[in-house]
């Protein structure tokens, strides 16, 4: 194992590390796209909005924490090529990290109790089976993520939930867009997941973590990469029928996606798949601005 950085060197920078600032976008993006999808009604509550972004943020650094204490207690970090674990390095404390990820999550709990109580109660049930899904995607007798599912959890919690709830709690109501678009915003959340896993699986198959990428293989974990991608795009290209043509803006996050896809298909591994993961990371937010301006301008036009 390779040497790492003393807590005392790193101090509160730690926990930017930890936080992975690089999955940020996939809390952003839908977001974005479903407040854009909220742009349709007459007086949409865009309070509402940046409290959906709170949770959204929340949860997912919440995520982070949580995976950071359920792979180091389990030693499944002990052979990572990718960026600084905070309890697998030994630069935080395993129960300094779990209270970490506990109060990211209870930041996101209260910001999304404030937006059940403007809204509707139902809210409530979809919050605690996200913060639940977040905890045991690596955390519990049985974590999912573990077992392959976890593309799952982020397609339908970061992609459909993020999207078509911020649309509600921002409109009090769903379009035809937002759920689309939701597909589009799943899709590249799962995608930059995809690309993580596919760096980690001499790792985790050494600790006998079956993540999806470990099941299915290199190969096909470098095909489902591009195909995801295709569903973006597919996805993006059906809202511009029942929005409007601006839509296709969001295409210039796909465009920007194919350094990624050139490197994945030369077959990049290892560090050079940091890279890609960053890139990927850069197309995503680069999506969510161009598919949200789209959005916005399609439906101010109707």
């Amino acid at each position: 194992m390779s040497s790492t950085p003393s807590p005392s060197s790193l101090g509160w920078k730690k926990w930017v590390l930890g936080a992975r600032p690089r999955t940020l976008p996939a809390a952003v993006v839908p977001v974005a796209v479903g407040a854009a999808s909220a742009s349709a009604v007459d007086e949409p509550v865009w309070w509402r909005a940046l409290a959906a972004l709170v949770v959204s943020l929340a949860l997912q650094v919440g995520v982070n924490y949580a995976n950071d204490y359920s792979d180091g207690v389990r030693g499944t970090d002990e052979e990572r090529v990718g960026p600084l674990r905070l309890v697998g390095s030994g630069v935080a404390t395993a129960t300094a990290v779990k209270r970490a990820a506990f109060l990211s999550f209870g930041i996101a709990a209260v910001a999304g109790l404030v937006l059940a109580l403007t809204t509707t109660l139902w809210l409530l049930l979809i919050g605690v089976a996200s913060i639940a899904a977040a905890w045991t995607y690596t955390g519990g007798p049985r974590p999912y993520g573990y077992a392959g599912y976890g593309e799952v959890f982020v397609f339908v919690f970061f992609g459909i939930v993020a999207t078509v709830g911020t649309e509600y709690v921002t409109a009090e109501t769903f379009s035809a867009t937002g759920w689309v678009a939701s597909i589009a915003v799943g899709a590249y959340a799962c995608a930059l997941l995809v690309i993580n896993n596919l760096r980690d699986i001499p790792g985790d198959t050494v600790a006998g973590k079956r993540t999806l990428a470990v099941k299915i293989g290199d190969v096909r974990t470098r095909k489902l990469f591009a195909v995801l991608i295709v569903v973006a795009f597919a996805a993006i290209t059906a809202t511009s029928f029942t929005a409007g043509v601006f839509t296709l803006f969001g295409l210039v996050g796909v465009i920007a996606t194919k350094p990624a896809l050139d490197a994945v298909a030369r077959g990049a591994q290892g560090k050079d798949l940091i890279i890609v993961l960053g890139a990927v990371g850069k197309a995503q937010l680069i999506l969510g601005i161009t598919y949200a301006a789209g959005i916005l301008l399609a439906l101010s036009s109707l």
